[in-house]
């Protein structure tokens, strides 16, 4: 993993000479720049965590190149401007600019490493509340005492020690992403960002760009790869990948370096990659769907998932894990599971494993009152899971569809229309762009009705449990 990598702007050799070693022997990374010229490429070359920016300097001073950059893509990281006399009003417009902390000239050293320090820890905080608000957070460890599940367990307390790539395999929401993170943040790379890709929730004429950034000119736009830098990329169903993306990813993967979309020369990259599927790799190798050279680089370790059906046995642990969860979030009365409750949920089939699970337990806390969940509840709460036929019933066999009939017909309407798209999504793998291909809707006019009916599209393929 990276030492965290340090750009210093000063026209005055002396101040770069001096400031770049003494970071260098704090085992951070160091590039130096005499001039905004300077620094515009060695911004190209790579992306800094902090850049340190002297406000005068000759030609385009440092407020103006702050502002070039927070207009052309945004700013690099945190910036801390140096400057031996400042006013008030460079301060003001430096600050607005986002501009994160001053140091004075001469320069204090000491102070010096403790900003750097500081602006760092803000930084990996931000990205941390960024990617944590609204998510059900990683537990401790995999829930479950099954044999499988402390087979799993084992299985990633080793990768955890190692910095391979690791290609997680299981139905839709099995739980892929919170495993990932839970590598993540059991790795070397734990202090590192943990980035998330789903392709399906991206655009498709955008995906390349937001993948693997962009290049024109001066501007510059980090992609997702280089924002992971010195942490963990998690692409979430690899499989929604293009030909040509795919291509495009595996050769970030053989050379550890990005070419940005328009640009010329390609940049190092650090960064652990960890993959995600519902789907069959093999068989889309073998129709040519995916390419094989990723499709290797990716199965270096296969890591499989069992669905919620094959571990039955850890249903009662989950029920409490998250109601728990729900009660303490979201301020929702905490509800006991008795014993003929978990039997009939120990038996249910789970289609939607760990996210169906999470759903119905949110369900039955906020509508229900009495201290235990009831067998009636539960029965009725599994009903209306039926909302659609399912996907593979014979001709002639629907599920039932529990309507509300007392319901105005445009709400009843709605009411369908949501169960319907959730049975399809879920269907799909908690992929927008098959999703749409199988209601027959064009993926902009998709994306407007899941929002109009509540259900968020980006949460269903990143933020539950995939």
């Amino acid at each position: 993993m990276a030492n965290p990598h340090v750009l210093v702007v000063d026209d005055e050799p002396d101040i770069r000479a001096t400031v770049k070693e003494v970071l260098e022997d704090e085992g951070y990374s160091v590039s130096v720049a005499e001039s905004a010229a300077a620094a515009r490429e060695a911004r190209r070359q790579q992306r800094p965590d902090v850049v340190l920016l002297d406000i005068w300097m000759p030609g385009v001073d440092g407020i103006s190149l702050l502002r070039e950059w927070g207009e052309r893509g945004g700013l690099p990281g945190p910036v801390i401007m140096m400057s031996g006399h400042g006013t008030i009003e460079t301060a003001v417009e430096a600050t607005r600019l986002g501009a994160w902390d001053f140091v004075e000239k001469p320069i204090s050293l000491a102070k010096l490493l403790l900003t750097i320090e500081r602006a760092l820890e803000a930084g990996r905080l931000r990205r941390e509340n960024e990617g944590l608000k609204s998510r059900l957070p990683a537990p401790a460890e995999p829930i479950g005492s099954s044999a499988v599940m402390q087979a799993l367990r084992a299985q990633l307390d080793r990768l955890a020690t190692h910095d391979t790539g690791v290609l997680i395999q299981g139905e839709a929401g099995t739980g892929k992403e919170m495993l990932a993170r839970w590598l993540h943040e059991r790795s070397a790379r734990r202090s590192g960002p943990f980035v998330t890709v789903a392709p399906g929730a991206i655009t498709g004429e955008h995906v390349a760009k937001a993948l693997f950034g962009t290049e024109d000119g001066g501007t510059v736009e980090y992609g997702l790869i280089e924002q992971a830098k010195g942490g963990t990329l998690f692409l979430d169903e690899v499989a929604e990948l293009d030909q040509e993306l795919q291509q495009r990813l595996s050769s970030v993967l053989d050379r550890r370096a990005v070419l940005r979309c328009g640009g010329s020369e390609a940049v190092a990259t650090d960064v652990r990659v960890i993959a995600a599927t519902a789907q069959d790799l093999e068989s889309l190798v073998r129709d040519g769907r995916f390419r094989e050279e990723l499709y290797y680089q990716l199965m270096v370790v296969p890591l499989a998932v069992p669905p919620l059906r094959e571990r039955a046995e850890d249903i009662p642990e989950l029920l409490r894990y998250h109601a728990d969860f729900f009660a303490a979030r979201d301020k929702l009365p905490y509800r006991n599971f008795p014993v003929a409750a978990q039997n009939r949920l120990r038996h249910h089939a789970w289609p939607g494993n760990l996210r169906e699970l999470r759903n119905l337990v949110q369900r039955l806390l906020i509508l229900g009152s009495s201290p235990d969940v009831t067998l009636e509840e539960v029965d009725q709460a599994l009903g209306s899971l039926a909302a659609a036929p399912a996907a593979d019933a014979p001709k002639g066999e629907r599920g039932e569809f529990a309507v509300d009939f007392s319901l105005p017909l445009r709400e009843a309407r709605e009411q369908f229309e949501r169960a319907y798209l959730l049975h399809q999504l879920a269907a799909a793998g908690g992929s927008v762009g098959r999703l749409a291909k199988a209601v027959g809707m064009e993926r902009t006019h998709l994306y407007r009705k899941l929002k109009d009916l509540g259900v968020d599209a980006k949460a269903s393929s990143r933020d539950e449990p995939a």
